[in-house]
């Protein structure tokens, strides 16, 4: 969708029986992800594992957000 916007044909799916509502938002979910991750890049975010910690280290880490909030 980014790169080769004109090569996007809709029919196969609509003629699936995707609706167009469907389609409009999957479109706003690529989107979405397409913003975070040029975010993420731009402000040079890293994942938990590449400052060493565990799959459970970094759950734990973020589970104070959901206690907390961001604020």
């Amino acid at each position: 969708m980014t790169l080769e916007p004109e090569r996007l044909d809709a029919s196969r799916a609509l003629a699936a029986g995707v609706s167009r509502e469907a389609l409009r938002d999957a479109a706003y979910v690529c989107a979405a992800f397409s913003v975070i991750t040029r975010f993420a890049d731009a402000i040079g975010a890293q994942p938990h594992s590449a400052f060493g910690l565990t799959r459970e280290q970094a759950m734990a880490h973020e589970g104070r957000f959901f206690e907390l909030g961001y604020a």
